[in-house]
């Protein structure tokens, strides 16, 4: 469940910064669908064309954590954060020399590779980077459960679906504050967001003391 906070937290935080610094959405490619739609049909072309670097960057993320889960199995997991670490550093190092469709394209492939290959907490599926099915899940449980619904762990895991909202959206608060005030620094927040996911993952985290 930590895991899924922090990532949570981070995919709040993206959205915001990417939406901040290049008008698009990194991670709900729902809006950014829409948005190219809607300025392509009024004939605002380059309008509409601001919004594609987002969505090829976000297949091209899919694809490539597809591509690790086959090569990498259970390796896949920490190889990806160190993927979206390295990728987010050099947008974040370079972000006042490079145009806005290489940051976009940046941010939005760490959005994809990241809801790829983290997808599930406590064996329920669920969504880092964006709320509506993890709403979804937590409202359906909350009816479920004042209903009278006997399943076991329905109020862990609608409390789970809260917690990761929650988090999105502070993570988004957090975000558009810093991005806003120091947007030179901004990424350091996520970067470190995923540093400590990193470390929680098998094969990363802190070697523990037994007992003397």
């Amino acid at each position: 469940m930590s895991v899924a906070l922090l990532l949570g937290g981070a995919g709040g935080y993206l959205d915001a910064y990417a939406w901040i610094t290049h008008g698009v959405l990194a991670n709900a490619q729902t809006a950014n669908l829409v948005f190219l739609w809607v300025n392509a049909m009024v004939g605002k072309w380059r309008e509409a064309l601001h919004f594609v670097p987002s969505l090829l960057a976000f297949v091209i993320g899919v694809a490539g954590a597809v591509w690790l889960r086959r090569v990498a199995g259970v390796r896949a997991a920490p190889i990806s954060i160190v993927i979206e670490i390295a990728v987010l550093c050099v947008v974040g190092v370079l972000h006042s020399r490079m145009p806005d469709v290489a940051g976009t394209f940046g941010v939005s492939m760490v959005a994809a590779m990241q809801t790829s290959i983290f997808n599930g907490v406590e064996g329920a599926k669920y969504s880092s980077v964006m709320i509506t099915g993890n709403l979804r899940q937590s409202i359906e449980g909350l009816v479920a459960l004042i209903a009278g619904d006997p399943q076991v762990g329905l109020l862990r895991r609608s409390s789970i679906f809260i917690a990761v909202c929650a988090s999105f959206g502070s993570g988004a608060a957090i975000g558009a504050f810093v991005t806003e005030r120091a947007p030179v620094m901004s990424l350091l927040i996520p970067v470190a967001s995923l540093l400590l996911v990193l470390l929680r993952l098998p094969g990363f985290a802190w070697p523990r003391r037994g007992p003397h």
